[in-house]
């Protein structure tokens, strides 16, 4: 039986390690073209990039292993069905079950590995990787000087030049406008060349200029007309340097203590302190709108024994203006109904902001409180699927396997993102929106389960023809009893 057992484990790791690396790195690509244009040309360092692609990795780790363990064990299953290996376990007097202990056991250690790192080194990740990405788009673009084209990227200056050496560092025929004062015809400076470099700290660009004209016009200060004091100078030089401020193009890292309310950067300790903290907010919105509201409401009875009038029980409220209330009096009850209504409508549209953001922090709370959970379920969900139907299909290798595991991989992605987003905007409770893949998948992983224990042909495609081919039979026969008839 210990053979049998470390032939199966053996079986199972490898394809999932290899199923694992294949699938974070095709999501890892799907995350670099998505943020390809906020990456590209910022003139990044290799170790922040590596940074962010670590960090990416750790997060997609939620949908990278449960498809690599449904993955594996369609892989793992199909291989061994294939090659008769299931037949000889089982030949031997050892179900499927006894065979797969064992392998059971690895996988509850994957889903309780998967939880831990949900609850505790997730939350930080998120952190880091949020404020990491926040800085990272946020940054600019390095400065480039296109032919021809002004470029305002330095703060308080445009510069163009009519073209520039193949490596850049040379330009030719400037024009660089200083309009730190507020009006860009102010200073305007003129080259015929100028060598670009950056300053030891590259903190600074230094313009090398030469053989050009600086013309600089000085207006009398709060003077809106022409005022004859104004001077207009011309400078003449050989060669000179202007030094730009590149401040703008470097990278800031911000404080992430700013992320850390956010709901995907909590742990579950944390998210249950949030979540009675927003709680005991959301209830006392609601009481003070209540309240206010109340304020408003008003009863005829009360109005009409003021004048004097004997309050009458009413039955029927179809008729009540009209049976109950007399002509000279409608218009005034009718007048401050409609003010109380108004009154009450804006009370409610002052509130209604707070109110609805302390409702949606709510579902935001208990989405990620049950995502803890529901990524170690799914992992032992989509292994009770996939090993299975490995042994029912009996095909290893990258062919079939893969597409069927893609297939249920995709029902159970796309009813988990559907009842997540139901979620979100209210229409679906939050518990039972984040368990709805796994409560709709569960009855499946259990008749594929049986199935397999059974060794049903459930996908034998030649039992299927002579089924067909019986049915058809029977309707022919049926048909030649009624002609003759």
């Amino acid at each position: 039986m210990k053979k049998i057992h470390l032939l199966i484990l053996q079986a199972f790791i490898r394809p999932f390690m290899v199923c694992f690396c294949i699938v974070m790195f095709v999501l890892l690509m799907l995350f670099l073209f998505k943020y390809i244009d906020d990456l590209i040309g910022k003139g990044f360092e290799w170790y922040v990039l590596m940074e962010l692609i670590g960090y990416q990795c750790a997060v997609q780790l939620s949908m990278a292993l449960p498809l690599s363990m449904l993955l594996s064990s369609i892989m793992t299953f199909g291989n061994l069905g294939e090659s008769y290996e299931l037949v000889a376990i089982k030949a031997a007097g050892y179900s499927l079950r006894k065979a797969m202990t064992p392998l059971i056991f690895l996988v509850t250690l994957f889903a309780a590995g998967s939880f831990l790192f949900s609850d505790y080194i997730l939350p930080v990740v998120n952190l880091k990787m949020g404020s990491l990405l926040w800085d990272v788009r946020n940054k600019k673009a390095d400065f480039l000087i296109k032919p021809g084209i002004f470029n305002s990227s330095i703060p308080g200056y445009s510069i163009r030049a009519k073209s520039k050496s193949d490596n850049g560092t040379v330009l030719h025929n400037l024009m660089i406008y200083d309009h730190r004062s507020g009006n860009a015809t102010n200073n305007v400076l003129l080259a015929k060349e100028g060598f670009m470099q950056n300053s030891a700290d590259n903190n600074y660009m230094i313009l090398r200029l030469k053989d050009g004209v600086r013309y600089e016009e000085s207006r009398v200060k709060n003077a809106k007309r022409y005022d004859p004091r104004q001077q207009f100078t011309r400078f003449r030089f050989k060669e000179t340097e202007q030094k730009f401020d590149m401040e703008a193009f470097q990278m800031k890292r911000t404080d992430e203590s700013l992320f850390k309310t956010h709901h995907s950067m909590l742990n579950i300790k944390q998210l249950k302190l949030y979540t009675d903290s927003n709680r005991l907010q959301l209830d006392s919105t609601s009481n003070s709108i209540f309240l206010e509201a109340k304020n408003y409401v008003t009863y005829l009875s009360p109005y009409y024994h003021e004048n004097g009038v004997k309050q009458v029980p009413v039955k029927k409220f179809d008729n009540f203006l009209t049976d109950y209330v007399s002509k000279d009096q409608q218009r005034t009850l009718l007048s401050n109904a409609l003010g109380q209504v108004q009154q009450m409508s804006n009370v409610f549209e002052m509130k209604e902001p707070d109110f609805k953001n302390y409702a949606e922090k709510d579902i935001r709370y208990k989405i990620e409180f049950h995502r803890k959970f529901t990524l170690a379920v799914s992992c032992l969900l989509l292994f009770a699927i996939g090993a299975p139907l490995g042994a029912i299909i009996r095909k290893g290798g990258l062919g079939l396997p893969v597409v069927v595991a893609i297939i249920f991989f995709l029902i159970y992605h796309i009813i988990s993102t559907m009842s997540e987003k139901a979620s979100k905007d209210g229409s679906l409770d939050p518990i039972l929106g984040m368990w709805m893949a796994i409560i709709v998948l569960s009855p499946l992983a259990m008749f594929l389960t049986y199935k397999s224990t059974t060794d049903s042909a459930l996908f034998d495609i030649e039992q299927y023809k002579l089924k067909v081919e019986g049915a058809w039979k029977w309707v022919m026969m049926k048909f030649k009893k009624k002609a003759t008839q």
